[in-house]
């Protein structure tokens, strides 16, 4: 299972035996939330897209969504979401697991701002019902991040 490879990764961190494990979905927003109890602006969502012949993840919060003008001015290309068979070969995790930590060599992560209104945020750690809470610098450290970016907007 990929939570066992992301279990893996962010063990030298220290933070594998952080990870939560659900006996319900968390693989959209909305379930992640009920399954945490928190809002979902303050899960964060691993968005998947193709650059050229490059995969691209940008984390954003929960109560946003590309904004394309944005995207575009930042990437130099429209928005393309990976289907999701080519996140899996592309990024290593499955579509409602997709996470920033334990990704195929050669995705590129980027955080959006967005996520810096909060303390803690969630992301999932590879599977359909899994997530760990992270401050902004664990989430930047854990991640392997390139940069932050502002490429969304609140819905």
């Amino acid at each position: 299972m990929s939570v066992e490879k992301v279990r893996e990764y962010l063990k030298p961190y220290g933070m594998d035996s952080r990870i939560l494990e659900f006996d319900v979905s968390s693989a959209t927003v909305e379930l992640a939330a009920q399954a945490l109890g928190c809002e979902g602006a303050r899960i964060a969502k691993s968005i998947t897209f193709k650059v050229g012949d490059s995969a691209v993840m940008v984390v954003t919060a929960g109560d946003t969504k590309i904004d394309n003008a944005k995207y575009k001015a930042f990437f130099g290309t429209k928005a393309k979401m990976l289907t999701a068979g080519e996140v899996l070969d592309l990024v290593g995790h499955a579509v409602g697991g997709v996470c920033p930590f334990a990704v195929n060599d050669g995705v590129k992560v980027y955080l959006d701002e967005s996520l810096k209104r909060f303390s803690t945020v969630f992301p999932a750690c590879g599977s359909s019902n899994s997530a760990i809470e992270l401050t902004m610098p664990e989430l930047e450290r854990c991640s392997g991040y390139i940069a932050w970016i502002d490429v969304c907007k609140l819905r």
